[in-house]
């Protein structure tokens, strides 16, 4: 995969959990919720469609109460090893408009975020990459706190799976 380091936001860590739960997390509506945004944000709903052409649809709550939906289109689905969905598209592939996102009307903007899983030793090696279509939307990402951000939900997934009844610890 070709990045664009002006176009590009990329962040890549080794997790003490199984891929497949991992999986899981991602892809299951009543699993994403608890982790998807850094708290004090929550999700308070979400809608999955697993399939090249789905909807991928998360509603997040401000700690003030105020709600920003986001709609996405999945461009690939690879069980256990890829996830590629963007906001550039909504379902059946259709063109989309720009949402505001995460409280300013200056953050909406476009991307496709690609989650890539793979076995490592300890548990599993997640890479997140998310795609711009300017570099304008790439640093207003990164300025929203992208790495941070995105790491912060990670570990709050980790958490998630480690705390489930029946996870078998290292």
């Amino acid at each position: 995969m070709q990045t664009a380091p002006q176009l590009d936001l990329h962040f890549s860590r080794t997790v003490p959990v199984p891929r497949a739960e991992i999986w899981r997390a991602w892809t299951e509506p009543e699993r994403l919720k608890p982790w998807f945004c850094p708290r004090p944000w929550v999700t308070i709903d979400c809608e999955i469609d697993l399939r090249p052409g789905g909807v991928f649809r998360t509603t997040m709550q401000s700690p003030e109460g105020q709600l920003f939906p986001n709609l996405g289109c999945y461009l690939e689905v690879e069980a256990h090893k890829r996830l590629v969905w963007t906001n550039a598209l909504s379902a059946g592939f259709r063109p989309s408009l720009v949402t505001e996102t995460c409280g300013s009307d200056e953050a909406g903007f476009m991307f496709t975020a690609i989650i890539e899983l793979a076995d490592h030793e300890g548990g599993t090696l997640y890479t997140a990459t998310v795609k711009h279509a300017n570099e304008k939307g790439c640093k207003t990402h990164a300025a929203m706190g992208f790495e941070q951000g995105w790491g912060v939900a990670l570990d709050q997934m980790v958490a998630m799976i480690q705390s489930a009844p029946g996870h078998q610890g290292d």
